[in-house]
């Protein structure tokens, strides 16, 4: 019998779910920076075997949202938990338990299995965590717990065989080829989206989206035209940089990087354009990716 099921990641930000879902799948697939909110859609990972599929989830961090984007962002990991065969509830130890309770109140009441991951183990010891596990026993009573560092890979070959007892019998969802939901284009904003949260400090990564208007792939090349939006000419100035200097390293660096994901040699053409409050538009959230449903 075939086993396949969605095993979807939740969890509030920064606290190693993209890293975790990279490790998983066993290829980088979400962005991972040591800066919050870094994941803003629904991101699938797929892993396949003769007998097997299981389809991985990324979601961005649970947060109260101050504008529509970071609404939009809630509803992708709030739909996580309406599909899910198995949800990783992801937390670690230095973040308080109770926080986001509304959304903990929400998994406390699923029916299917839930594994709670105390993540970042590497940075506590013993004593610390005996006390997170009797707290989130008490909070999440229904849930697995399992202690794990996933920058460390520790815990996570026990995560995958837990999984693959917990999966239903089904056939699989996608092609055994397919390693994700997404399409080439998305991958490289995120990419881009990467060097910006690394190069960049305050508000310009959080008031930044990328959007590839093309992209031309031959046998041996592709040839990308990226824009970079920002919300004021402020922002603009700094994204390019004295000389255009800050422009050409992150287009550098976001070269590099999508040779690496490609392998294939990359012709990038970068602009920046000014898009006013484009986190509060509905039109541009749509037109960024940004719908839930």
């Amino acid at each position: 019998m075939h086993k396949a099921g969605f095993v979807n990641i939740v969890g509030n930000p920064n606290v190693g779910k993209s890293t975790l879902m990279n490790q998983l799948v066993g290829e980088r697939i979400s962005i991972a920076t040591f800066k919050s909110q870094t994941t803003r859609h629904r991101i699938m990972g797929i892993v396949n075997t003769d007998d097997m599929q299981i389809v991985f989830s990324d979601t961005p961090g649970v947060l109260q949202p101050n504008y529509k984007m970071q609404e939009y962002m809630l509803a992708f990991s709030e739909s996580a938990l309406a599909d899910a065969d198995i949800l990783l509830y992801v937390t670690d130890v230095v973040e308080t338990p109770e926080k986001n309770i509304d959304f903990l109140e929400k998994v406390r009441k699923m029916t299917i299995p839930v594994i709670l991951l105390i993540n970042k183990i590497d940075q506590s010891n013993q004593k610390t965590l005996d006390q997170l596990v009797e707290k989130w026993h008490g909070i999440l009573p229904n849930a697995e717990i399992l202690p794990i560092s996933a920058s460390n890979k520790f815990g996570i070959d026990v995560l995958l065989n837990r999984i693959q007892e917990l999966l239903p019998d089904s056939p699989p969802y996608f092609g055994k080829d397919q390693l994700t939901d997404k399409p080439a284009k998305f991958f490289v904003s995120e990419i881009f989206r990467e060097k910006i949260l690394l190069f960049y400090d305050k508000e310009i990564p959080y008031s930044v989206e990328v959007k590839v208007d093309s992209f031309k792939e031959t046998e041996q090349q592709i040839h990308i035209h990226a824009v970079i939006y920002v919300e004021r000419d402020s922002q603009k100035g700094i994204i390019i940089g004295h000389q255009g200097m800050a422009l050409k390293k992150v287009s550098t660096e976001a070269r590099k990087a999508l040779e690496k994901f490609f392998g294939k040699k990359i012709y990038l053409e970068t602009f920046v354009k000014v898009d006013k409050n484009w986190r509060n538009s509905t039109r541009e959230l749509n037109s960024f990716g940004y719908n839930p449903e």
